[in-house]
């Protein structure tokens, strides 16, 4: 009887053994912006490692996803959340969406980008918002292209600057919280009202300004943009013949750009949140962050991560970047965009 009993045993364990080695892989689901783009090869290494399968949920722009993710609270769409970014995230924060999480990856991560101290919304990669000017178009022109937000009013650069509405576009938002940051909440709608007077362009988004009136990228006559650091290294990683200088170039002095920084975090009432802490750990190392670049043409918040050659000869990252805490912007965002509206297009 004692034999039959531990033999029973045996095969209880190996029945529940198979069926362990038998139970599907977990599938986790990673919430994001329709502008997320990472290589294949390196998100199918994160399920080789792992054993995790991740599934892509593209949601909408940076704010429709926070939105959404707020809205499904108590039923979770995903089991994490990516691209939520600085302007949106005392949004997320406040409405209390994501867990906790210290990263040991953190350890890598720069200070400066770390906005969260309870470690709900982790660092993943940061781009800043500055003016791009067409090089050609000021060397033919005989004008030295500006080098600060001052400079723009100046009458001699009336007419060249085309900028995105900050209702309807982010990077115009961006913009918007750098001239904030700058000229103050007492002086920024003054220095639009300069900009009006100087025959600025507004345009709905990034494409319309960058290829419907930037003159470095299409046939428009503003060779003054708002558009992106990174810009430059895209111009001449997408070149159809190599080029030794890149057509277009980025204002980077103090105040002139403003630093977006965008997070990943753990959605609150995940069923697989240990599986949810691999996958932050993943986007936070090496790989996934050395892939970042030239995908989604923004800098890895990771510093031992290794930048592409494109990016170190063509790009410059702003010392003094203009900084608007994510509190202020939570209070003030529909009052200063109101404002901005009732100034600038009406």
């Amino acid at each position: 009887m004692k034999k039959l009993m531990i033999l029973g045993l045996l095969l209880a364990a190996l029945m529940a053994c198979g069926v362990e080695q038998q139970a599907e892989p977990v599938t986790i689901r990673l919430m994001t912006h329709d502008s997320f783009d990472i290589g294949q090869e390196t998100m199918a290494e994160f399920t080789e490692v792992s054993g995790i399968e991740v599934e892509i949920f593209k949601a909408g722009d940076g704010g429709a996803v926070v939105n959404k993710a707020i809205l499904a609270k108590d039923d979770p769409l995903a089991d994490v959340l990516f691209g939520v970014d600085n302007t949106f995230l005392s949004r997320a924060l406040e409405n209390d969406i994501l867990v906790p999480y210290h990263s040991p990856q953190l350890e890598q991560i720069k200070n400066s980008l770390r906005l969260d101290p309870e470690n709900r919304a982790l660092p993943v990669d940061f781009g800043d918002v500055c003016l791009n000017y067409d090089k050609a178009w000021f060397a033919q022109s005989n004008l030295e292209p500006p080098t600060t937000l001052d400079e723009l009013v100046d009458p001699a650069y009336s007419g060249l600057t085309v900028v995105e509405n900050p209702a309807t576009s982010t990077p115009g938002l961006a913009f918007l919280l750098a001239t904030i940051s700058t000229f103050g909440e007492e002086g920024y709608l003054d220095y639009w009202q300069k900009l009006v007077d100087n025959d600025v362009l507004v345009a709905d988004g990034w494409e319309a300004a960058y290829y419907g009136a930037f003159s470095a990228a299409s046939d428009g006559d503003r060779p003054i943009v708002v558009s992106y650091a990174s810009s430059p290294p895209a111009e001449v990683f997408f070149a159809e013949e190599p080029l030794e200088e890149g057509p277009t170039a980025a204002v980077v002095g103090d105040g002139s750009c403003f630093r977006q920084i965008e997070f990943v975090g753990i959605l609150k009432g995940t069923d697989h949140e240990e599986q949810a802490q691999q996958l932050v750990d993943f986007l936070l190392a090496k790989t996934f962050q050395e892939d970042i670049p030239l995908h989604m043409f923004v800098f890895p918040a990771n510093e031992t991560a290794e930048l592409p050659e494109v990016f170190t000869k063509f790009s410059v990252v702003p010392e003094q970047p203009a900084m608007v805490s994510p509190e202020d912007i939570s209070a003030n965002r529909e009052t200063w965009i109101e404002a901005w509206t009732n100034t600038v297009l009406r």
